[in-house]
C-alpha cells in the first residue's frame, strides 16, 4: 500500500510544533489548541484493521481485532460506505459526492518489510464526483466513481486520495449507473437515462465505444471475479464481460433478477441474488445465485432463508457466504453449490420496507465476518473457518452500513 505522505507530513509539522518551549511558557489559547491537534502517527509491530459503521449523524470506527470504539465522527446527512480497497481509506457518499475518510491506519513498504502505523481517523475535505453519488468500484488498482445526478464518471489512482486529482473523467446521461475502468485504459460503463437501464458499452481512451450490448433491462451492481472477469446484473440475466467482449447469459425465469452482486479474484464464479416477482414491491427472496463466468452457467441455489442485499460476501478461498434472515452465516461451495458451514451469529431478523432502515449488514475481512445487528446494537466478529465468535460489543448508535480496512 501506497502511504498518503502529504498527511503524515502534516502530522509530523504538529507534532514537531506541539514539542517546542516548555509547559510553562505556553498560553491558555496555546495549550488549548495543542490538546485540540492529532496525535502524531504511532508505530505498530503489525496490521490494524479497522471497521467503519454509518449512523444517522455520522461514522463509528473501530478496532477490527478488539472491536473497541477509536471514533466517532460526526457527518450529516443519510450516509453509505465504501471501501477504497487500498487498506486505509473509506469513501463516504453524501448527497452531493464522495468524501475521503482517512481511517488512519497504513502500511510503509521499507526495502524488503513494511512498517505499521496507526493515527486518529479523519474525515478529510478531499471530494470525488457530484450530485447523487452511487456506486464506486475499486478494479485493476484503480478506483471509479459515478455520479447518478449527473452522470458523471471519475476514474482516480487510489494513491491521490489525498490530493482530489482525478485521472480521467467521463460523461454520460444521467442515471442510476455504475462504471469500472481498467488497467488496459477502457472503461466499461452502463447505459441508460433516468427511467431505466438497458445495458453497458466499453469505451477506450479516446472515449470511443469498442463494445457494447444493450440486452441487460434494470442493469444493477457489478462484480468482479478471478482474471479479470465483470459482470453486471440484469432482471433477466447477467452480462459477463471478458476482455472486450460482452456475453448475456440468460435467467431461467422470465424474470430472473441479479441485481446485487459479490465476486473474488480466487474464484471464477459469482455469487448474485434472485428475484421473480416483477410486481413485489419488496421481494424476499430464498434463492440465490452462483454465475459461472468461465462457463456461462448460472446455478439457481436454494437458501431456506430470506436474506438482504447486505447478506452477500466471499470467503478468503472465495467461499459464497450470506447472511440469513434467520441470524445465521450460511457458507457455500461456489463451485457445487453445496453448503459447508452453518453458523447461528444473531437473533432472525426481517429484511425492512425501506432499504434506507437500518438492517443486519455483513462485511469480510480476510477470514473474519463481521456482522452488525442494529436491533441488538450488536456487532461480531466470526471466524470463517469454525463459526467461533473472536470479538464482540454493544454499540450506543443503531448502525446501518458496515465496511472496513486491512491497515
Amino acid at each position: 500500500m501506497v502511504p498518503v505522505k502529504p498527511l503524515l507530513a502534516a502530522l509530523s509539522v504538529t507534532a514537531l510544533l506541539a514539542g517546542c518551549g516548555g509547559e510553562s511558557t505556553r498560553t491558555e489559547q496555546e495549550t488549548t489548541a495543542a490538546s485540540a491537534t492529532p496525535a502524531a502517527p504511532q508505530e505498530q509491530g503489525s496490521r490494524t484493521p479497522r471497521l467503519a459503521l454509518s449512523y444517522d449523524g455520522g461514522v463509528l470506527v473501530l478496532d477490527a481485532k478488539k472491536l473497541e470504539q477509536v471514533a466517532d465522527i460526526p457527518v450529516d446527512g443519510y450516509l453509505r460506505l465504501n471501501s477504497a480497497q487500498d487498506g486505509r481509506h473509506v469513501l463516504v457518499s453524501q448527497s452531493d459526492g464522495f468524501t475521503v475518510l482517512d481511517m488512519g491506519t497504513w502500511a510503509e513498504a521499507h526495502g524488503d518489510h513494511r512498517h505499521y502505523y496507526t493515527a486518529e481517523p479523519q474525515l478529510t475535505d478531499i471530494r470525488f464526483g457530484g450530485e447523487k453519488p452511487g456506486h464506486v468500484v475499486a478494479h485493476d488498482g484503480l478506483l471509479t466513481f459515478f455520479s447518478d445526478g449527473t452522470g458523471q464518471v471519475d476514474v482516480v489512482d487510489p494513491r491521490d486520495l489525498s490530493t482530489g486529482a482525478v485521472q480521467r473523467r467521463v460523461n454520460t446521461t444521467a442515471h442510476h449507473g455504475v462504471a469500472v475502468a481498467r488497467a488496459d485504459g477502457t472503461v466499461v460503463v452502463s447505459v441508460g437515462d433516468d427511467e431505466s437501464r438497458s445495458g453497458v458499452e466499453i469505451l477506450d481512451n479516446a472515449g470511443n465505444a469498442v463494445a457494447s450490448n444493450d440486452q441487460c433491462p434494470g442493469l444493477h451492481g457489478e462484480a468482479a471475479a478471478a482474471d479479470g472477469v465483470l459482470t453486471f446484473g440484469c432482471e433477466n440475466g447477467i452480462l459477463i464481460v471478458r476482455g472486450n467482449n460482452i456475453e448475456k447469459v440468460a435467467s431461467p425465469d422470465p424474470y430472473g433478477r441479479i441485481g446485487n452482486q459479490a465476486g473474488s479474484d480466487e474464484s471464477p464464479v459469482v455469487l448474485g441474488d434472485y428475484k421473480v416477482d416483477p410486481d413485489a414491491e419488496l421481494e424476499r427472496p430464498e434463492r440465490f445465485t452462483l454465475t459461472d463466468t468461465a462457463t456461462g452457467e448460472i446455478s439457481i441455489v436454494p437458501i431456506h432463508s430470506t436474506y438482504s442485499f447486505r447478506s452477500l460476501g466471499r470467503g478468503p478461498a472465495g467461499e459464497a457466504v450470506l447472511l440469513g434472515a434467520d441470524g445465521a452465516l450460511h457458507v457455500f461451495d461456489p463451485a457445487t453449490g453445496a453448503e459447508t458451514a452453518h453458523y447461528p451469529v444473531i437473533e432472525a431478523w426481517t429484511e425492512p420496507e425501506d432499504w434506507q432502515d437500518p438492517m443486519p449488514t455483513l462485511h469480510i475481512l480476510g477470514s473474519t465476518a463481521y456482522i452488525s445487528s442494529p436491533a441488538e446494537r450488536r456487532l461480531l466478529a466470526v471466524d470463517l473457518a469454525n463459526g467461533a465468535v473472536t470479538a464482540e460489543t454493544t454499540l450506543d448508535k443503531e448502525t446501518s452500513e458496515l465496511t472496513g480496512v486491512t491497515g
